[in-house]
């Protein structure tokens, strides 16, 4: 019988090495950079960002990285500032209702804005309740003056006192309230403005504007010397302007202004006059800034009707180089009729508008139907997108007057020796 031989075992085949799992550590910043900038929000890409220190760097090494995630997603509004009123001491903070959003929340949770860091004597918590006997217009209180790239300038008349202070940052600034000249008469508006320094995020500028009929007075203050610098007073003509604008280093005020705007170049500190546009009846003029920082001026209807628009002009050059208003757009007011619950038809309807703020190419203001048989308690916020003309509901305030607080893009991701004091759930 012949012996059967057996076939050799086939050959096991090599496996193929066995690539190292990816790590964060392995993810280039432009993978990084692409993933980030696909996050929803301005906080969501902080709570991102602290994550580890290669997210961290990712996003601060990048100024094109910046500019990219700015284009596509504005900065959000976090919430309202509201003015004190005769029985509280300082400002009132009520935070937009929107849908969950747990990044926002965690900017709620981690600021200070019920701004308990400024300070409160017992004299002022005395004086809190007027006294009918006593006539006195210093309330004993702080007023908000300023809101502008995260931060709030407050001032305290009873007490003499300025401050500047950034609810997501914790940190605040006191300041003597600016000194009168023997030549300032009584009756003279303020205000105030800030300019934050593009190197450090602690320092700052803060500008003070005393108008009259005939002219006006800048004073300015540097948080590197807590002193006031006076210049002198400058002839100007004006109807008493007031609620000035800061674009791109200059201050406009249009209210109190007929036909012109005064302006104040902060750079030079000199006063100059500049036109506005052609305006329709019964309208109102507000300065702000376009997505690239430049100057624009909305035409704001009193009340909205069916063939009042709201117009937006912007100061561009033409086409001979010459700078000129020139009309954007004109935008109907229908929609905003219908958002309010109130139909512009109707011979009784009045749709009242407030445009609150022009920033970042984005108009803010509030609208309620003032009409008695459908009156509403709360006014609608509304944002109106320069560039795409869209109008979206941000919620309900409690008044037209208001100082909506809008998340920047915070400083610690772009300087590196700065920590951002937010609280990361």
């Amino acid at each position: 019988m012949a012996s059967q031989q057996q076939s050799p075992a086939p050959k096991k085949k090599k496996k193929a090495p066995s690539l190292p799992p990816t790590t964060i550590s392995g993810l280039d910043q432009d993978i990084l950079h692409e993933i980030f900038v696909r996050l929803p929000s301005l906080p969501s890409l902080v709570r991102a960002a602290f994550t580890c220190r290669t997210f961290l760097d990712a996003v601060r090494s990048s100024p094109a990285f910046r500019r990219r995630f700015r284009a596509l997603h504005w900065y959000p509004v976090v919430g309202h500032f509201i003015d004190n009123e005769q029985d509280t001491l300082i400002p009132n903070f009520v935070p937009l209702r929107r849908r969950s959003d747990p990044d926002l929340g965690a900017v709620l949770r981690g600021a200070d804005f019920f701004l308990t860091r400024l300070p409160v004597s017992q004299q002022d918590e005395k004086d809190a309740v007027p006294d009918p006997r006593e006539d006195d217009d210093a309330f004993p209180g702080w007023s908000i003056h300023d809101c502008r790239d995260g931060f709030l300038v407050l001032g305290n008349w009873s007490a003499e006192q300025m401050a500047v202070y950034n609810p997501l940052t914790r940190t605040m600034d006191l300041f003597p309230l600016p000194p009168r000249e023997d030549s300032d008469h009584d009756g003279l508006y303020v205000d105030f403005h800030i300019l934050p320094s593009e190197e450090d995020h602690r320092s700052f500028r803060l500008v003070c504007v005393r108008h009259g009929q005939t002219g006006a007075r800048a004073l300015v203050l540097s948080s590197d010397t807590s002193k006031w610098q006076n210049f002198p007073w400058a002839d100007i003509d004006g109807f008493w302007p007031q609620n000035g604008t800061m674009v791109n280093g200059c201050i406009y005020w249009t209210i109190g202004m007929p036909n012109d705007a005064r302006v104040l170049n902060t750079a030079t500190m000199q006063f100059s006059r500049i036109h506005l546009p052609p305006r329709r009846v019964n309208t109102t003029w507000k300065a702000g800034e376009t997505k690239d920082g430049r100057l624009c001026m909305a035409c704001v209807p009193l009340e909205v009707q069916a063939q009042r628009p709201l117009d937006v002009w912007f100061w561009r050059a033409d086409g001979d180089g010459v700078d000129r208003w020139m009309l954007d757009k004109s935008l109907p007011m229908q929609e905003l009729a219908e958002i309010v619950q109130c139909h512009i038809d109707d011979g009784n309807a009045r749709v009242q508008l407030n445009v609150v703020a022009i920033i970042d190419g984005f108009i803010y203001l509030s609208a309620h139907c003032g009409t008695w048989q459908h009156h509403h308690p709360t006014f609608w916020f509304l944002s109106l997108c320069l560039e795409t003309g869209v109008l979206n509901k941000l919620g309900r305030v409690l008044r037209a007057a208001s100082h909506p607080y809008i998340m920047p893009w915070p400083r610690s991701l772009v300087h590196n020796k700065v920590s951002l004091r937010l609280m990361v759930a």
